[in-house]
């Protein structure tokens, strides 16, 4: 008799939770936190979210939206944090999921047994053998630090941790990355009219408004483009984002030196607008730091009050360490098929471990059903030297195409991947 276990309620654990109801299929959901929500619950008690109270979703509503629960029409297009998790709480009433899941509920360890099933040890000390794991634990809530020569002795703080405009008020302020945390707490820093705002960027990123043309601009991907030759796709996105805020250079943003989707998009309707006032102004990469002095790669230095580390994410699993394959921390190479499987633990599924050019949420969602499909057989899964072979397939297509980063392992094209997991379960 099938029983899984899923690990998280945040958005990909309860669509996971929502799914196996549907199926008729015996399930327990434990979550480490109160409640619900994961990463989108501000100041969530499982000590793992990262939002801050300024933090809007940058995928449009309806895109964000599960398939089958629209998102009200009175939300704001982009809507704000406590919105989110509102939209979550009425999600989880809505399909009566929240009887399933255990609160205050952390697990230890995931144990494969000889017979094929798993041993779920709780922190408390319990545990209990279920016949198949999803992992939904998230991968945006474990810090990931740079190394640089020296020591910085201001305040260090990484995007993590960063809640409100308080904590950077006054303060000659350095953020480190450019990705759309980065970005948002410097704009934040910058209209506090304060001190210096300064972004320092290895290889910079290609800024992408939130709208076009009064529609949002992650409107304008969708299946048919996605299908399109890259070089094609390219030439089209550089020439809409040309129309809608001309060359961002010109504001006084780098410009990336590897071509359009190459790279993670950064989306912001504020950093250009900024930057071209000069509120925002950005440096290369950090060569040193010495006191309060952050020298950088193009000779210049400058000081600093407090360094903002909005450098990603370790992807972690600490109930799974034990597994080798599983402790990814340093590199975040974690290899599955279809970004779900493990050939070597079929009963294993993850969900959620994806970084889209779109929204997480409807990919989870479609995750879910396909693994249900495998649960009830009607989705035949390959040999496991087959799955090897198109995860090393799939490694290379990503390494061609995005420098090789810890940042950009878990790439998908939104649209793309959703197909293939369609394509599957019929």
């Amino acid at each position: 008799m099938i029983k899984v276990c899923i690990i998280g309620a945040g958005p990909s654990g309860i669509t996971a939770a929502k799914t196996l109801k549907e199926a008729g299929i015996d399930f327990v959901c434990y979550e480490k936190g109160s409640d619900i929500g994961g990463v989108w619950r501000y100041n969530n008690d499982n000590g793992l979210s990262s939002a801050y109270k300024s933090l809007h979703i940058n995928t449009n509503r309806n895109l964000m939206a599960y398939s089958d629960f629209p998102m009200p029409e009175h939300y704001a297009m982009f809507p704000h944090h406590e919105e989110i998790i509102r939209y979550f709480e009425d999600y989880v009433r809505h399909f009566d999921i929240r009887k399933f899941i255990r609160f205050k509920s952390a697990v230890a360890r995931v144990s494969p047994e000889k017979d094929g099933r798993f041993e779920v040890k709780l922190e408390d000390g319990s545990s209990e053998l279920f016949t198949h794991v999803i992992v939904a634990n998230g991968h945006h809530w474990n810090p990931r630090y740079p190394e640089f020569e020296g020591k910085f002795e201001g305040e260090v703080m990484h995007s993590h941790y960063y809640r409100e405009p308080d904590q950077i008020k006054n303060k000659d302020v350095l953020v480190v990355g450019i990705g759309n945390s980065a970005v948002d707490i410097a704009c934040e820093a910058a209209r506090q009219y304060s001190g210096k705002v300064v972004i320092s960027t290895r290889s910079g990123a290609y800024i992408t408004p939130n709208w076009i043309w009064s529609i949002p601009f992650d409107s304008l991907a969708n299946p048919a483009t996605a299908r399109l030759p890259l070089w094609i796709q390219r030439k089209l996105l550089g020439l809409t984002l040309w129309l809608a805020r001309g060359k961002q250079e010109d504001y006084g943003v780098p410009k990336p030196k590897r071509p359009l989707l190459s790279e993670h998009p950064t989306l912001s309707q504020d950093l250009l607008n900024l930057s071209g006032r000069g509120a925002v102004k950005f440096k290369p990469n950090i060569k040193k730091l010495e006191g309060r002095t952050v020298y950088f790669e193009d000779g210049t230095s400058q000081d600093f009050d407090i360094l903002v580390y909005s450098t990603g994410y370790k992807i972690t699993f600490p109930f799974l360490k034990h597994i080798p394959q599983f402790d990814v921390e340093e590199t975040n190479d974690i290899r599955l098929y279809k970004k779900v499987i493990d050939p070597g633990f079929p009963g294993l599924f993850f969900i959620g471990l994806m970084q889209p050019l779109g929204a997480i949420m409807p990919l989870s969602e479609v995750q879910s059903k396909w693994i249900v499909s495998v649960l009830k057989g009607t989705t035949v899964l390959p040999t496991v030297a087959k799955m090897k072979e198109e995860i090393m397939r799939d490694k290379q297509k990503m390494s061609e195409r995005y420098k090789s980063s810890a940042r950009h392992t878990l790439q998908v094209d939104f649209h793309v991947y959703k197909n293939e997991l369609e394509k599957m379960m019929k």
